[in-house]
């Protein structure tokens, strides 16, 4: 009874006697309900609620200063590259066919640099369901800084995701038969039937398996039945059909460029341009970028508070972007001038690698943050947690690799061959 004020009176007894406090009266005052007017819109009115939601209060002098910081070493990378091709390409263009043997550098591989790379099929998969979370990601994020989703909207967000993906599959279809063309592939029913319900299906088999372990153990958390059966609906009803209707555009790209018939040697390498060290140093910047945020984000998830800051999310999620495609570009440079050519699956791991530090940020804040006791619990948290690896890997490595595709393209174009 929360519109009344009860007073209650007693005495206090007297234990030498064995006597107890007793009740001796009880008075409720009715209590008067006030409206107050105020210039508080409806769309903002769980904002007060969300402000005072604890453990979030964001250090914002840190925040920014690392975001400055990356957009610093973004513009110094933009800055050195177009620098040092510009020289490149001009030395290059001005030496005669004699000279131009004699010289070393990425001129060297024209020739190889748009070989076919090995597992073409599972790249080109990779990166037609890359492209088709990009713009999943890209479009939620933006309706939510206009406030479209509203946290306290339970489910909004997560059910627009999903909407996107399923309409979404058009793109996926197509990114990835035009690539695997690019690659000299000619089983596009394979293809097609990969792109659509390879990475799909391991998402869905795990998020199975989490559910039924919710199910097991009685948890409201556990999605209904019914919801599932929809969920197949959606893919199996509106997404593969229309990732075939993006394959069939997709396979009307012309043949892929020619390359040379004998593959060239590639020299020693040192040790920072071999494949391994360079995957793992690519993934650090973009890490960087996103480890503060990944904080709150994880304790949304799994401490029960309330996330909110979504155009600041949006924010970090651009610069996420853009420091993936440097990072990539800037390492693919380097190989390509110490004549590695082998720059297909290395623009794509290098930055999905961010993907690993992801994991073992998570395995940190499991072991530090969070209290889970017993066998299900911790299941659940690292199922869940290997759904988001996989989705955040072939996204930042369909970032990277277009990055560096855009980036041998343009160099090679302005390049004179004879």
């Amino acid at each position: 009874f929360n519109h009344v004020d009860i007073t209650i009176h007693y005495h206090s007894g007297d234990e030498t006697n064995g006597m107890h406090a007793r009740l001796v009266a009880a008075t409720l005052e009715p209590r008067r309900s006030d409206f107050q007017n105020d210039d508080i819109r409806w769309a903002s009115r769980w904002d007060y609620i969300l402000v005072s939601m604890p453990h979030t209060n964001i250090q914002w002098f840190s925040i920014m200063n690392s975001l400055v910081i990356v957009l610093f070493l973004s513009g110094m990378v933009a800055m050195i590259m177009l620098r040092t091709l510009h020289k490149d390409i001009a030395r290059y263009n001005q030496m005669d066919q004699e000279e131009a043997q004699e010289e070393s550098g990425w001129k060297q591989v024209h020739g190889d640099v748009f070989r076919p790379p090995r597992m073409g099929m599972l790249l080109s998969i990779f990166l037609g369901q890359g492209t088709q979370v990009f713009i999943m990601t890209f479009i939620t994020l933006f309706l939510a800084c206009l406030g479209f989703l509203s946290p306290a909207n339970r489910g909004a967000l997560m059910t627009c995701a999903v909407v996107l993906w399923v309409l979404l599959g058009t793109s996926a279809g197509y990114v990835s038969a035009r690539l695997y063309k690019t690659f000299g592939g000619e089983n596009w029913k394979t293809n097609v039937l990969l792109t659509a319900f390879l990475c799909p299906g391991i998402v869905f088999v795990d998020f199975f398996l989490m559910n039924l372990i919710l199910w097991v153990e009685g948890s409201s958390a556990a999605v209904p039945f019914g919801t599932l059966v929809a969920i197949l609906a959606l893919w199996f009803g509106i997404s593969v059909p229309l990732t075939f209707v993006g394959a069939y555009f997709g396979f009307k790209k012309p043949p892929p460029v020619q390359t040379n018939q004998i593959p060239r040697q590639i020299p020693q390498q040192s040790f920072f341009t071999k494949p391994v060290p360079g995957i793992i140093m690519g993934g650090i910047l973009p890490f960087g970028c996103i480890f503060i945020q990944l904080f709150f984000i994880l304790n949304s998830i799994w401490s029960h508070q309330m996330y909110y800051m979504f155009g600041f999310l949006f924010l970090v999620f651009i610069i996420l972007v853009i420091t993936c495609s440097e990072a990539t570009v800037l390492l693919c440079y380097f190989h390509l001038c110490a004549e590695d050519y082998h720059w297909w699956w290395r623009s794509f791991l290098t930055s999905g690698f961010t993907a690993v530090y992801l994991f073992v940020y998570a395995v940190h804040y499991f072991f530090s943050k969070l209290q889970i006791i017993g066998a299900a619990s911790t299941i659940l948290y690292f199922g869940y947690t290997l759904i988001m690896v996989l989705i955040f890997f072939i996204f930042t490595g369909t970032m990277g690799f277009f990055s560096c595709f855009w980036f041998v393209n343009k160099i090679y174009s302005v390049l004179k061959v004879d």
